[in-house]
């Protein structure tokens, strides 16, 4: 069994903005495992459970909010008893360019408040993240604002293939080793090199 979270806030405040793409990415894998999210009791999250390829995964959502998300993964990692070698963490990354994922096996939380509390909570580092670039505030805007915050309509069409992109990159995880995933996905697109 597979473990993939999204990370955001919950609530419709905090819908489809920049900080919930996670939740994002994980929607769209619910939509192609046709699964539905219900409330997952003693895990403060939503899951939705299915097969993608020939495996079983769990997606979740957690309800504790960005900075307590490492209460809920530690929850679920205990209620499915799945290893940190089948968790997968999706989230947000000011650090990259909008048209921009990068996975990596493991690692620090970079400064992501999400990524911190999992590693608090669950004492560890060694987990999968897929981080999903959102690119940085302009001057004068701040970083908190900007995170919470809408993409705007010229976004929108970006956000929406890294998405998909980011959907792909997950599927691949479940079916590939992780060096051959980075080398397919953390690449910088042509158009960007040009």
């Amino acid at each position: 069994m597979k473990l993939i979270v999204g990370l955001g806030n919950p609530g419709d405040t905090y819908i489809d903005s920049r900080h919930n793409i996670g939740f994002s990415v994980v929607d769209a894998l619910g939509k192609d495992c046709r699964g539905s999210f219900k409330r997952d009791r003693g895990t403060f999250a939503f899951t939705a459970k299915g097969k993608l390829g020939n495996k079983e995964v769990i997606l979740a959502k957690p309800v504790t909010f960005m900075n307590l998300s490492g209460v809920s993964v530690k929850a679920l990692l205990k209620k499915y008893k799945i290893d940190l070698g089948n968790l997968l963490v999706v989230c947000d990354d000011l650090d990259l360019e909008l048209s921009r994922i990068k996975i990596r096996p493991a690692g620090s939380s970079g400064g992501h408040h999400g990524l911190e509390s999992i590693i608090d909570n669950i004492r560890s580092q060694d987990f999968a993240r897929l981080r999903v670039g959102i690119g940085r505030p302009h001057p004068g805007i701040e970083t908190s604002d900007y995170v919470l915050s809408q993409f705007t309509r010229k976004e929108k069409e970006i956000a929406r293939k890294i998405i998909d992109t980011a959907t792909r990159c997950c599927h691949s995880w479940l079916a590939k080793n992780i060096q051959e995933i980075m080398n397919m996905f953390n690449k910088r697109s042509r158009e960007e090199k040009e």
